[in-house]
C-alpha cells in the first residue's frame, strides 16, 4: 500500500512539473540602441526576445530626467507619428518607429517582455514579471548652418580638388568650435573656435560624406542558407551622400513585389547608409529566392540581389536515406539472386548420392550367348 501511495505520489509530481520543464523564461537577443537626432528627423529603435511560451512585447516612454514616470507607447500615438509593428514566432521582435522627432521627444525608450502567466496582474511588481531594455533618444535642435554650394561628383574619378565652407549663423547654445566629420568621426586638425571654417580636398572620391554622389552598395550578403521555420537576416550597405532611401523587393522573373514592415514576418531596419532585412519563421514555399535592395538618392540609384534558400526539415536525413535505400536495394538484389539460384544448384532429394551401377557384364555375356550359332 505504502509502495502504490509513494509512485501515486512521484506520478503527480512528474505531472505537475512537466509545464515547468517545457518552459523557458523570457531573455533578449537585440536590445534597442540609444541614438542622437535632429529634429525633423526619424528613428528605429529594433527589440527582439526568445522564450517559451513566446514573451509578449511592450514600448514604454519616460520623460528626461524622470525614470520614474513611465507611460506606455501604442501604435499610432503622438498623432500618428509612432508606429509599432509586432510579430510572435520562434522568437518575438517588435520595432518602434517615431517620424518628425521634436525636442520633445527626447527621453528614455523601454522594450519590455513578459512570459509570465500573471504578468498583467495589477497586484504584481512589474519590475518582477517584466524583463527590460532601455535605449535613450536624444533629440537636437537642428542648427542653421550656410554651407557651401552643393557639389555632385561626375563619374570621372579624376575630379579636380575643392574646397568646402561652412558658416554657423544661428544656434541654440553659445558657440564654442567648429569641426569637420567624415563618415561621423571627426577630421584631424579641423576643430576651430571660428563660426566659418573651410575644408579642401585634393582627391574626391564618392565616399566622402558630404559631396553628393550616387550610392554604391559596397557590402551584401550573397546567399543565404536557412533551414524551414528558422530567422533570416539580409542586409546591404552603401557609400554615397545624401544617404539614401532603401527599398527591398523580391523578384519574381520580371515582376517585383515590394516589402514593407506590415506582413508581420518582414522586419525592415534602416540606419544611413546601412539596411537590414529580417524575415521570421520562413517558409520553404513562398519565401526562397532572389530578394533585392535598393538604395535610391537624388543623384541616382543602385541594387545588388541575395539568393535565399530555405531547407526542408528532412534535409538532414537526406544523407541517411540514401544511404538505407542503397541498403534495401542490395538485399533485394541478394534475396532474388538466392532464389534463382537453388533450382540449379541443388540436387533432388529423391535422385540416388552416387553413381548407379549396372549390370553390363552381364549384358555382355548375354549377348555373346545369343550370338552363338548352333552346330
Amino acid at each position: 500500500m505504502q509502495a502504490n501511495a509513494a509512485m501515486l505520489a512521484v506520478v503527480l509530481l512528474g505531472n505537475w512539473m512537466l509545464p515547468f520543464a517545457a518552459s523557458q523564461n523570457a531573455g533578449f537577443v537585440k536590445s534597442p540602441l540609444s541614438e542622437t537626432k535632429l529634429t525633423g528627423d526619424t528613428f528605429e529603435l529594433y527589440c527582439e526576445v526568445v522564450g517559451k511560451p513566446s514573451p509578449e512585447i511592450q514600448w514604454w516612454y519616460s520623460e528626461v530626467n524622470r525614470a520614474d514616470s513611465f507611460k506606455q507607447l501604442w501604435d499610432g500615438a503622438r498623432k500618428r507619428r509612432v508606429a509599432i509593428n509586432t510579430a510572435y514566432g520562434t522568437n518575438g521582435v517588435s520595432v518602434l518607429s517615431m517620424t518628425r522627432l521634436t525636442l520633445e521627444d527626447s527621453g528614455t525608450y523601454e522594450c519590455r517582455a513578459s512570459n509570465d502567466p500573471n504578468r498583467n496582474d495589477l497586484r504584481q511588481n512589474p519590475a518582477i514579471t517584466w524583463i527590460r531594455a532601455q535605449a535613450t533618444i536624444t533629440v537636437l535642435q537642428k542648427p542653421k548652418i550656410n554651407a557651401s554650394e552643393h557639389i555632385i561628383l561626375s563619374l570621372d574619378s579624376s575630379s579636380k580638388p575643392f574646397v568646402l565652407r561652412c558658416n554657423l549663423t544661428t544656434a541654440h547654445w553659445p558657440h564654442t568650435y567648429s569641426f569637420w566629420m567624415k563618415n561621423g568621426v571627426e577630421i584631424a586638425n579641423t576643430r576651430t573656435e571660428q563660426r566659418t571654417t573651410t575644408l579642401s580636398i585634393s582627391k574626391p572620391r564618392r565616399m566622402i560624406q558630404g559631396i553628393k554622389a550616387r550610392p554604391e552598395i559596397t557590402s551584401h550578403k550573397r546567399s543565404e542558407n536557412k533551414n524551414e521555420g528558422e530567422n533570416a537576416t539580409l542586409y546591404c550597405k552603401s557609400v554615397g551622400y545624401p544617404h539614401p532611401t532603401w527599398i527591398w523587393r523580391k523578384v519574381d522573373g520580371a515582376f517585383y513585389e515590394d516589402i514593407d514592415n506590415s506582413t508581420g514576418r518582414f522586419f525592415i531596419t534602416n540606419r544611413d547608409n546601412y539596411t537590414e532585412l529580417n524575415i521570421l519563421n520562413l517558409d520553404i514555399t513562398t519565401d526562397p529566392g532572389l530578394y533585392q535592395c535598393n538604395a535610391t538618392n537624388r543623384i541616382g540609384n543602385t541594387t545588388r540581389e541575395t539568393i535565399l534558400r530555405v531547407r526542408s526539415h528532412l534535409a538532414p536525413l537526406w544523407p541517411f536515406l540514401g544511404v538505407l535505400a542503397e541498403i534495401i536495394i542490395l538485399v533485394v538484389i541478394i534475396v532474388v539472386y538466392e532464389k534463382r539460384k537453388k533450382p540449379d544448384d541443388f540436387a533432388d532429394d529423391d535422385e540416388p548420392a552416387g553413381p548407379m551401377k549396372t549390370n553390363s557384364t552381364n549384358n555382355h555375356k548375354d549377348k555373346n550367348i545369343r550370338q552363338r550359332n548352333p552346330k
